[in-house]
């Protein structure tokens, strides 16, 4: 075969496709996000994500690693902007909490997305074997507490909370209140139907903060 012959035949086969480490996330993400850490099969991730197990394995050393990074994408793409309106200094106690609220239910319901939280949703059906994975979920559900536990103590010292406000107690039923939306997303609800849930919320808030006193 002559030089450009050569040549020729190597333009044909065509560079080898490079791993897009994002997009595989995403595809990964979803599918953990749907059926459930235990119920995703590496057959499945590799079928999605379109990348040879060999290629996974190299990038994320396990099923569990994949997870992990999954996860970190879901925080990446979707808690952290949630998360912002509890940064707008601008922004009073309670509207800062409606705002945080309202941007949840617009995650929870994209319909892009499986619906609900990423975390409430891959924590409902995990066996023994699978107690690392249950114990990552667990630790994001505490993160997420605490952002909120973090966020009305600073407003509190601000002065916008009383001090007598208990704030471990108000951030747990706020947290269980996102818990029962995801619930309710993954359920298939409208996102109307959420947003009935944060107006009851914001009704109540003035009661919430009056009836949340620290123990004595």
């Amino acid at each position: 075969m002559s030089q450009v012959q050569d040549c020729d035949v190597k333009k044909c086969r065509g560079r080898p496709k490079v791993f897009d480490r994002e997009a595989a996330l995403d595809k990964a993400l979803t599918l953990f996000w749907t059926h459930g850490y235990e119920g995703t099969s590496l057959a499945d991730l590799v079928a999605a994500t379109g990348a040879k197990a060999p290629t996974l394995y190299a990038e994320f050393v396990n099923k569990e690693g994949l997870f992990r990074a999954a996860m970190e994408r879901y925080v990446e793409k979707f808690s952290a902007w949630r998360e912002a309106a509890l940064g707008d200094d601008q922004l009073p106690v309670d509207r800062a909490i409606e705002a945080y609220f309202r941007a949840t239910a617009a995650c929870f319901t994209e319909r892009d997305s499986p619906g609900g939280c990423f975390f409430i949703c891959t924590s409902t059906a995990l066996s023994a074997a699978s107690a690392e994975i249950a114990t990552m979920l667990q630790q994001q559900h505490q993160s997420q507490e605490h952002v909120l536990k973090d966020f009305l103590l600073a407003r509190q010292q601000r002065g916008e909370l009383s001090a007598s406000v208990n704030i471990p107690a108000l951030s747990r039923y706020l947290s269980c209140m996102l818990q029962g939306m995801s619930v309710r997303a993954r359920e298939g609800v409208e996102r109307d139907d959420l947003e009935s849930i944060i107006d009851t919320l914001m009704a109540m808030w003035p009661t919430l903060t009056g009836l949340c006193h620290a123990k004595r």
